[in-house]
């Protein structure tokens, strides 16, 4: 059984916050919450953990109600930091550990071990404002993991880490979903989400836009990638009037492609040789999730432009646009 999240909705005043959102999540998955500032993820993520309760919809976790479980079932490293600054590192963990019922004795072994994990042993005595920002997030981070969560829900959490501990973060997500655990988290760096996560969703001022296996995510745009690099510029120059093909970038040492679906990318290496153009690379690839992101965000801000503009032409007394309200 997975974490579903169905059909859920939240206002704040007149603002709607989250829209109708629905996905799942199956266990011991890694998953990207993907949106622009104001999209709805914190709100989202406050939802699943039943900090804040959804206007409509529910949340289960292996079938049962969000707000029937214990509160150990979830693990949260918030965006913003949640730690007592003058209080020692080891003392404050100690703190979050009890707050979920784990013996002294227990909590000790799990610190101990992270904290080398982490790289940091020799920061337990010390005051968490002692810290840079990037020891803190792990700090943070460890204070979500020590009552063992079966769901580890994540806002940002690379925010402010340096390439050396985002990669010991990195390694900490991988081990925990070995260890069967299920995390969820926002980030705005595409690059982490493409090397850690199996499944994404993007949401956009607070609508769903697309969710599920990031291949199948990628595959839903319609159109492959190719990159080819030939001998020179000028052999590469004549592919974009190939039929279903368009020039995405032209780089120095190579030409990256559009590929439409139904066309075959073979038939652009089979092209260029024919031409007798020496190939030096051939590449066949899904778009980006930047690509996927920037193009879903782009089309939902015009779908919303559109919708605008139309309901501001109806005749006085109308109230709505049914072809466009269906969307």
């Amino acid at each position: 059984m997975s974490l579903v999240v169905d059909s859920i909705s939240k206002r704040f005043g007149e603002i709607r916050a989250v829209d109708n959102v629905s996905f799942a999540i199956e266990p011991g998955r890694i998953f990207g919450f993907l949106g622009s500032n104001g999209a709805g993820k914190t709100t989202t993520m406050r939802m699943i953990l039943d900090i804040l309760r959804p206007d409509a919809g529910s949340i289960t976790w292996r079938g049962a109600s969000n707000t029937e479980l214990p509160r150990r079932t979830w693990g949260y490293l918030p965006e913003e930091r949640g730690l007592y600054p003058r209080m020692k590192v080891v003392e404050q963990l100690r703190f979050f550990a009890a707050l979920y019922g784990v013996g002294r004795r227990s909590a000790e072994t799990e610190i101990r071990y992270w904290l080398e994990r982490f790289r940091i042993p020799e920061y337990a005595e010390r005051k968490v404002e002692e810290l840079s920002k990037g020891n803190q997030q792990k700090i943070q981070f460890l204070a979500a993991i020590l009552h063992d969560p079966h769901v580890l829900v994540m806002d940002e959490p690379f925010s402010a880490l340096d390439p050396v501990n985002t990669r010991l973060l990195k390694e900490a997500f991988l081990e925990m979903r070995d260890r069967g655990k299920t995390l969820v988290f926002s980030t705005h760096q595409m690059e982490q989400v493409e090397e850690l996560c199996e499944a994404i969703a993007i949401i956009d001022r607070g609508r769903l836009l697309v969710s599920g296996a990031v291949r199948d995510v990628k595959r839903s745009m319609g159109r492959r990638l190719v990159r080819l690099a030939t001998e020179s510029q000028e052999g590469r120059a004549w592919l974009p009037d190939l039929p279903g093909v368009s020039l995405s970038q032209q780089r120095e040492d190579y030409a990256e492609l559009n590929v439409r679906d139904g066309i075959d990318p073979h038939t652009i290496l089979h092209a260029t040789l024919e031409r007798g153009v020496r190939v030096t690379r051939f590449e066949i690839a899904d778009p980006s999730l930047e690509e996927v992101f920037v193009e879903y965000v782009g089309r939902s801000a015009v779908d919303e432009t559109e919708t605008h503009l139309a309901r501001a032409a109806l005749p006085a007394g109308a109230r709505s646009v049914p072809e466009l309200d269906r969307r």
